[in-house]
């Protein structure tokens, strides 16, 4: 070998030792979410626009958004610091900047505002919402023409000369309106209704806006003329004079206290002790009260249904707005954070995301987002189209039936919906706290505060068990109905097909063929009808023993939950694929990855059901549990990409774990110790120095051990 041979071999060593001995590069969080980004196989801002309703919605919440964090009085980084009443002093600082924009915007614009505001206060979106969705709403629900322009020349519309409350919920009652014991006595003589609160359990509770704000309630109340009871009406009441605030003869009011939740809002009781109102403050759009006496009743009473539905319909959205937020902090800290390592010859540790358990615990939760997010949009505008009916039929016309069994379901399909997705969104937030691991434990990562402000959502405007038996009572009536030859409406209609769904099993060639919009659907209407017969069928046992109708749906309670929620499962998984298929192009592929991940997901967790009535063989069912899994893997690669399309700013998603370019900690810790200044007063040295400097003579010495062996 020559020298200069040699010489090339030796430096060829070296070159290769040098390799050798330079370690690999460990990637920043940052980096490790840039490269989740580049795995997108579609376009995540046509995404947007496509979950917006269009580019022109997407800019206009990005408007929304930018005013917000731009706005002193809408600051929120300090927010999860801050006590009761500098919460409930902010709640009215903004009352002034959005109060503005109600006479400004258009509804729906401003509906798009509020709905914006609810994600990153929800807060102060209930106490507007206090206002103008319950007290506004119930005065252009309830009330005439007349009486509904005379409240607004009163100022309800422009907040200005009265702010409003909703007095339903007593201390004795809640779902059961029915039940209330708040009076309204006819006082035929003068012309008056008198309000009482007849015993405690009466006493008007947990009204928003009534322990410090507001001047005038819609009170529900027991009508009573002649001694004869009508059921419970509304009536306008003042609570305080609007120039001194000082409470009206015969109102009594307090504050309820701290909550769980959304201190925001002042939440307060009401006793009222004979208080008179003029006649014409009972709202009479349905029930009147003449001058002398005499109560008419409305011809069709399912007309007021329509008044309850608004507040389940903006619940089932926002229960997809926030599962959105949810999954959005959860999956980029997922993708970020780091632990142990799943092969060996990697120099980095792991990311949480990429471990098969933690996309099962994950992925699942990104489809339900989807899911909810488009069954909220459709319900929205069904619920605008049902109204808009209702305004334009008159009680003669023939295609009032019509509308009134649309009436019905829409009614009976929001109350299952709105309990569904909200008690599914609640226990969501809660699966994605803990998928931050012991972080998740900080009030700083939000999800905290957002369970507790989202829980409420399972309670107020109707219980959710009680609105799911609702739900279920509705089925059992619709499947006597399609026993009895009537035709069912379209969110029912597989009662239409008794006779050939009852039996019907999976009927695929091979197990890939489940994976098929139809089949899923199929497998739903099969499981449903089943499931709502058995309900039917409870009910009927119970009335041929000789039990009432009301004690017989009691006995088949249990069934009815069943039915309902079973209901709710196949209606979300069709209102999503419908959306699915009405997509872009070039969004399908992923959405249908989604969409088929939620339905097989919500099988599996049923799979009792569809393995009862035989839809789907053992085999098979081990077939849908092996694609969940499959499909959280595929959902996985472009999980990142599919959150980002939610177009939520850090402003609004208000998480150091959940910020868009993943620098997770060093916005953590920045904001620990901003909210936490160090070198500051101590706040208990005296304890802590009285402590360690007390006379040690004064404690109990310690045994020695050997004395206990003797």
């Amino acid at each position: 070998m020559t020298s200069s041979s040699r010489l090339g071999a030796v430096q060829s060593h070296l070159q290769m030792s040098a390799c050798a001995a330079e370690e690999p590069k460990i990637k920043t969080p940052v980096e490790s979410m840039a490269e989740e980004r580049v795995k997108a196989t579609f376009d995540v801002r046509e995404l947007t626009y496509f979950l917006d309703g269009g580019e022109k919605f997407t800019k206009i919440r990005e408007k929304f958004m930018m005013e917000l964090e731009r706005d002193p009085t809408f600051r929120m980084h300090d927010m999860y610091d801050v006590t009761k009443d500098q919460i409930r002093q902010r709640t009215m600082e903004k009352f002034r900047t959005i109060v503005h924009y109600v006479s400004a915007e258009p509804v729906p614009i401003f509906t798009m505002r509020m709905q914006t505001i609810s994600l990153i206060d929800p807060g102060f979106w209930t106490r507007f919402g206090v206002h103008y969705g319950l007290f506004f709403g119930a005065l252009r629900g309830s009330a005439t023409s007349a009486q509904f322009s005379h409240w607004v020349s009163k100022g309800a519309l422009a907040l200005n000369g009265m702010v409003g409350c909703f007095a339903m919920t007593e201390l004795g009652h809640g779902s059961n309106v029915a039940g209330l014991e708040t009076t309204a006595t006819f006082d035929e003589a003068a012309d008056q209704f008198i309000i009482h609160t007849p015993t405690v359990t009466a006493t008007k509770w947990w009204i928003g806006g009534a322990a410090h704000t507001a001047t005038h309630t819609v009170a529900f109340a027991q009508l009573i003329v002649r001694g004869k009871r009508y059921g419970t009406k509304s009536f306008v009441v003042q609570l305080r004079d609007t120039h001194t605030y000082t409470l009206m003869p015969g109102v009594n009011i307090g504050d309820i206290g701290k909550k769980m939740g959304r201190d925001g809002i002042d939440n307060g009781w009401i006793q009222f002790t004979n208080v008179r109102i003029p006649r014409t403050n009972m709202l009479m759009k349905h029930t009147k009260v003449s001058r002398a006496g005499e109560v008419k009743e409305p011809p069709m009473a399912q007309l007021t249904y329509g008044a309850l539905i608004q507040g389940r319909v903006a619940m089932v959205v926002d229960s997809g707005n926030i599962a959105k937020k949810a999954v959005t902090i959860a999956g980029r800290y997922a993708a970020v954070r780091r632990q142990f390592s799943s092969n060996p010859h990697n120099v980095q540790e792991t990311k949480l995301i990429d471990y098969a358990i933690h996309q099962y615990r994950l992925m699942p939760l990104l489809a339900m987002a989807y899911a909810f997010h488009f069954t909220g949009v459709e319900t929205n505008k069904l619920y605008d189209e049902l109204m808009d009916k209702l305004e334009s039929t008159q009680p003669n016309d023939d295609s009032m039936q019509e509308v009134i069994d649309t009436l019905k379901e829409t009614h009976a399909t929001s109350a299952g919906l709105k309990a569904f997705c909200t008690w599914s969104t609640l226990n969501a937030i809660e699966a994605c706290r803990q998928t931050l691991g012991g972080h998740g434990y900080s009030a700083y990562t939000g999800l905290a505060t957002t369970y507790n402000d989202f829980a409420v959502h399972c309670t107020w405007e109707g219980d959710n068990t009680i609105l799911t038996l609702q739900s279920g009572r509705y089925l059992v009536s619709c499947y006597r109905e399609a026993l009895a030859g009537k035709t069912q409406p379209e969110g029912v209609s597989y009662l239409n097909h008794l006779i050939s769904l009852l039996n019907l099993g999976c009927g695929v060639k091979s197990n890939e063929g489940i994976l098929n919009f139809d089949v899923i659907q199929e497998a739903w209407n099969v499981v449903t009808a089943n499931v709502v017969k058995k309900a039917g069928d409870d009910f009927e046992n119970s009335i041929k023993q000789g039990l009432s109708p009301e004690a017989a749906f009691e006995e088949c309670s249990q069934a009815r939950l069943a039915a309902a929620k079973i209901h709710s499962f196949g209606y979300i998984f069709r209102r999503f694929a419908q959306a699915v298929n009405s997509a872009p192009e070039g969004l399908r592929p992923i959405l249908t990855k989604v969409c088929l991940l939620y339905g097989l997901y919500s099988i599996e967790q049923n799979s009792g059901f569809f393995l009862q009535y035989r839809y789907f063989t053992p085999s098979q069912m081990d077939y849908v549990r092996s694609q969940v899994n499959v499909f959280c893997r595929e959902v996985r690669q472009e999980y990142i990409p599919l959150i980002d399309a939610f177009n939520y700013s850090d402003y609004m998603i208000n998480s150091p774990l959940g910020v868009y370019d993943g620098n997770i900690y060093e916005k953590y810790f920045d904001q620990v110790k901003r909210q936490n200044p160090v070198g500051g007063e101590h706040p208990y040295l005296p304890l802590i120095q009285s402590l360690l400097r007390r006379n040690i003579e004064d404690d109990e010495p310690l045994e020695d051990e050997d004395d206990d062996d003797e």
